[in-house]
């Protein structure tokens, strides 16, 4: 894990690679929680059968929004960032699903920083994912991803 003293030093890797999640196994028992979650259901998710016989991947593969909604998980992972008291998803300014995630699959998030800027009382990152997959040269996620961190406030604990 890479750790980020503070918010000045984070502003100082505008630019750069910052890091690498650890490989995290997206299996079928996670995507049904997802499909439950969601109550996205479609077949090529939760169906092994009919994926394997019906689809060119050969098995289920994951919803694109649960490869997504890891990104936050493959982040804390990867990174840690001192004197900050919270921690807020901004949104996204680009997502593409560039290829599956099959089930049973392992993944992990390449991060980099695009930008970092005073807004507010907050910074605000803009972070570059790419979400790559165990054996494979084309990545399943590209994402630019903006986050807003609020420093610790002087004077007050925790």
């Amino acid at each position: 894990m890479i750790v980020i003293p503070d918010l000045t030093r984070l502003r100082e890797l505008t630019g750069q690679h910052v890091g690498d999640s650890n490989w995290v196994v997206v299996d079928q028992d996670r995507i049904n929680a997802f499909a439950d979650a969601t109550g996205d259901h479609q077949w090529i998710h939760v169906d092994a059968d009919r994926a394997a016989a019906e689809t060119s991947f050969g098995t289920t593969i994951a919803h694109g929004f649960l490869t997504l909604s890891l990104v936050s998980a493959l982040m804390r992972n990867a990174l840690s960032i001192g004197g900050v008291r919270m921690t807020i998803n901004y949104g996204l300014n680009r997502v593409r699903f560039v290829s599956p995630v099959p089930a049973g699959a392992r993944i992990r998030a390449r991060i980099a920083l695009g930008s970092a800027s005073a807004v507010d009382d907050a910074t605000q990152a803009t972070w570059n994912v790419t979400v790559e997959r165990e054996g494979t040269e084309r990545p399943c996620l590209v994402a630019e991803w903006l986050v807003r961190y609020y420093p610790e406030q002087q004077g007050r604990g925790r």
